[in-house]
């Protein structure tokens, strides 16, 4: 019996080590969010097709009255590679264009389009993947939206996992 035992407890650990099962379980926790709604390609992106996009770092005061650098891509730029209509092509209807972002746990914010394009505004609002030169705190999620220099951290959201583009009605 103690060898049926200890035969069943290697095969177990076996299995756990065996790169394949660590690989597909790796692939299947890996965050990504999915871009959809009113674009011409949704897209579903992970960590590592957002280190190929241009990094911005942003740095903003947190709850915890410190100051702490982000680092992510501007979310016009994820709004690009999915043919969303930003630019000189932002105007008419397109102006009635919004996004929510929403988390995991159900919480989402609003954006409009405008407040996201370089052609309407200076301030930078990222998808960011690191705080001061790390990956984000487990309680962030893989990803987490960074406002610059709005007072509250309110639409700061954590947890993120898709951004939908709408028009308004």
């Amino acid at each position: 019996m103690k060898r049926l035992h200890l035969a069943l407890l290697t095969a177990i650990f076996a299995f756990l080590l065996n790169p394949a099962f660590t690989n597909a379980q790796a692939t299947m926790q890996q965050p990504s969010v999915k871009v959809k709604g009113e674009v011409i390609t949704p897209i579903e992106l992970k960590l590592s097709d957002l280190k190929q996009l241009e990094q911005t770092k942003v740095t903003r005061k947190d709850r915890d009255g410190k100051d702490h650098t982000y680092t992510g891509v501007l979310l016009a730029t994820i709004l690009q590679k999915a043919g969303v209509t930003m630019g000189k092509e932002l105007k008419g209807e397109n102006l009635t264009k919004y996004i929510t972002v929403e988390a995991s746990d159900g919480y989402q914010v609003i954006f409009a389009l405008a407040e996201l394009d370089k052609d309407f505004t200076d301030r930078q609002i990222i998808l960011a993947s690191e705080i001061d030169g790390q990956p984000l705190p487990m309680g962030d999620g893989g990803f987490r939206i960074i406002v610059q220099d709005e007072k509250k951290p309110a639409r700061c959201i954590k947890m993120v996992t898709s951004i939908t583009v709408k028009f308004a009605k």
